[in-house]
């Protein structure tokens, strides 16, 4: 009886997904105020705004997404509203607008927009979800780094596990509809809720992803839009997950040589060569004996997210160093598993698991794993392996969003070379299925951001130029390497580029 319910729903879907979601459900007008106690600041502003929990029927259940508003610093320059994605999916966003105002934004950009924020449907404040996750299992959601067959049969049990948890939990019954394509749904609700006939938008990394779902779903509502590390044209699907591995090879060289030429200092290695030679040791030393809350698999995954941001090099290298000399690891290395991880989490799985069916077959993800494993070692065994989606107890309630060449030509990318959560393979991709909509600035640098700390100021100035004064290159452009392209930052600054690092780093 489920099964046939979830084909009736899928069915239904593909008719429902051609009726733009504002001409079934209209918006008041949003009513600011305070913005929640956690995210309480003077320049801040918030705002609930109600949608339907499922668009195809506008009158049922209804839930709240939370949004959050810097105002233009000059409303006579005020151009319109330029809402913001962080990534995840799961990420938080409330705070987002304020955080990238504080790392620098130029006056004439805070002058053009009103900067909006929001928590995606199933994070924190907005109807926030729960899978009931363990301490211990917000730390595997990625999957655990598989040597041979077994261990990738041992994964499935844990992703099952996981799976069964989030089935069963107080918010199962939403599960379900927290996908990407009603999310960029919700993204127009607020467009109307603010009064607004088009947004710009910026996203950052999944940000990417939901940004090209909106403009496919609402191409002329769209003004000024910003992709910045992009996904592939499908989202985070097996894929995308599988792509991690890719780009953690692509990035990690430069660590490597930022380690050696510090070798007096962290004692990695002396050459780059000498530096990947000590992550195999380490990551081979911890799968048979677990040190400090690490063991293989998570030292792996610690890594990857620490060569997000060449600011964090620092940190991994005396990470690294613990481990090796017999120290306790630094008590920041490892991610959280406090406060509001738990929607976060459970969102990102709602969202993964949501957008695509996911293979379910054991002898799949062997073979991925087999073959990940040595064309990435690194972390190729890892991330090939069984997610929980692979038994997830719902089929996505409708088809993928589909991104094609139809529509204004208005999306700027802007991509590093060796980004290591989304390469630079997906990117273009994504930049060929939008054809002549798109135009894409690509900069020769490592990290997972192009307008954030470690800046190439050739990809930043492609992107303050566009959103302020609308100047688009005219063709594909490529921004080469920079030397010391890194600009200090004051404290102010470090703090608030610290929240949003700390923010990628979970994903």
């Amino acid at each position: 009886m489920r099964k046939q319910l979830l084909a009736v729903l899928a069915a239904a879907a593909l008719t429902a997904t051609a009726v733009p979601a504002s001409a079934a459900f209209a918006r008041p007008a949003a009513n600011w105020g305070k913005c929640p106690a956690d995210v309480a600041s003077p320049a801040l502003q918030c705002a609930s705004v109600e949608v339907p929990l499922d668009y195809r029927k506008p009158d049922g259940k209804k839930i709240n997404v939370e949004i959050s508003r810097l105002p233009s610093s000059d409303p006579a320059k005020r151009r319109g509203v330029l809402l913001f994605n962080p990534g995840g999916p799961g990420g938080t966003g409330l705070t987002y607008p304020l955080e990238m105002a504080q790392l620098g934004l130029p006056t004439s950009l805070l002058a053009e927009y009103d900067l909006i924020g929001f928590d995606p449907r199933g994070v924190v404040h907005s109807s926030p979800l729960t899978c009931d996750l363990k301490p211990a299992q917000l730390l595997t959601i990625v999957p655990s780094y598989a040597h041979n067959p077994a261990e990738v049969t041992a994964a499935a049990v844990s992703a099952k596990q996981i799976s069964q948890q989030c089935a069963s939990s107080t918010s199962a019954s939403i599960l379900p509809y927290i996908t990407t394509a009603n999310t960029a749904r919700d993204l127009d609700q607020i467009r109307s809720a603010l009064g607004e006939s088009k947004i710009s938008y910026y996203g950052l990394s999944y940000g990417t992803y939901l940004g090209g779902v909106y403009a496919s779903l609402f191409p002329d509502r769209t003004d000024r839009v910003v992709l910045d590390s992009v996904l592939g044209p499908d989202g985070y699907d097996i894929t995308a997950s599988r792509r991690f591995a890719e780009g953690m090879q692509d990035r990690f060289p430069d660590f490597a040589k930022w380690a050696a030429v510090r070798d007096s200092s962290y004692g990695l290695g002396a050459t780059p060569a000498e530096v990947t030679a000590t992550f195999f040791q380490l990551a081979d030393k911890l799968d048979q004996h677990p040190t400090g809350g690490y063991d293989g698999s998570l030292f792996r995954s610690a890594t990857h997210s620490l060569i997000y941001q060449t600011s964090a090099f620092p940190l991994l290298a005396q990470l690294w160093q613990a481990f090796r000399t017999g120290q306790a690891p630094p008590d920041d290395s490892l991610p959280s598993t406090t406060g509001p991880i738990q929607s976060q989490v459970s969102t990102m799985l709602s969202v993964v698991c949501g957008d695509h069916a996911w293979p379910r077959q054991i002898s799949t993800y062997q073979r991925n794993v087999a073959h990940d494993r040595a064309e990435y070692p690194m972390l190729g065994g890892a991330t090939a392996n069984v997610w929980p989606c692979a038994a997830w107890s719902y089929q996505p309630v409708e088809p993928a969003v589909q991104f094609s060449d139809r529509g204004p030509s208005n999306l700027l990318l802007v991509q590093n070379l060796r980004d290591p959560a989304t390469p630079l393979s997906g990117a273009l991709e994504t930049r060929a299925r939008f054809g002549d909509r798109a135009r894409m600035v690509t900069a020769d640098q490592g990290g997972h951001g192009v307008a954030l700390p470690s800046l190439n100021s050739c990809g930043f100035n492609a992107v303050i130029d566009y959103l302020v004064h609308g100047t688009r290159p005219a063709t594909d452009k490529f921004c080469g390497a920079e030397a010391n392209a890194a600009r200090p930052l004051t404290p102010q600054q470090q703090q608030a580029a610290g929240k949003i690092m700390n923010r990628l780093r979970q994903y």
